[in-house]
């Protein structure tokens, strides 16, 4: 059994701490979504752990309770965004982008994976693993995942026919499937290899 996440490494650092991850680099379609979260100490909400260990439902509640109990804010980047600079760029200004939409500026902000994003308000740590290791990334984690699905099953009534409500923009069998006989649609990222090859498809 894995170790679940904890709060040492916050409490070590003291005073305000973020935690911030986020979710949706690997889907062919839709933005990518980052999380901020600063817990409070005296109101963690239970059953806080990697959005991808927590079952859909306990997730949900999660997103609603964090909300009340949390400081919480979300950033994005946007398919051109991702197209213009890259995923992993994409990604951590997505993440700059959520610790600066925060209430209250934290001391210090967790950041899952190992790279810290420029131009953060504050210092910051990278910590591979994170959500298994740190609540405040856990929740962050969830916050994101939930905040994008809602995301994609939205594009998912503009485009019916990719699957994007149960998978997300992930490249599966039904949503490859689909690209080849629907095609590109405007909210793909054109500079990813399955989206990009059938396009290059349809030039020539």
């Amino acid at each position: 059994m894995g170790s679940k996440p904890d709060f040492e490494t916050e409490l070590a650092l003291g005073g305000v701490v973020v935690g911030v991850d986020e979710v949706g680099r690997g889907p062919l379609c839709g933005p990518v979504t980052a999380a901020a979260v600063v817990l409070d100490p005296g109101s963690i909400p239970d059953g806080l752990n990697d959005s991808k260990k927590v079952p859909v439902a306990r997730r949900l509640a999660l997103f609603e309770i964090l909300h009340q109990v949390a400081d919480v804010a979300i950033g994005w980047a946007s398919v051109a965004e991702i197209d213009k600079m890259n995923i992993r760029a994409a990604s951590l200004l997505a993440m700059r982008r959520a610790v600066e939409g925060l209430p209250q500026m934290p001391g210090h902000a967790l950041i899952d994976g190992n790279a810290v994003p420029d131009g953060l308000p504050c210092p910051a740590t990278a910590l591979i693993k994170g959500d298994a290791r740190s609540l405040s990334i856990a929740a962050a984690s969830i916050v994101a995942k939930v905040a994008r699905d809602r995301v994609m099953v939205a594009l998912a009534q503009q485009h019916p026919g990719y699957g994007w409500d149960r998978n997300m923009g992930y490249p599966t069998a039904e949503h490859l499937d689909a690209l080849r006989r629907l095609g590109v649609t405007p909210v793909h990222r054109r500079s990813f290899s399955p989206v990009h090859n059938i396009l290059y498809q349809e030039k020539s």
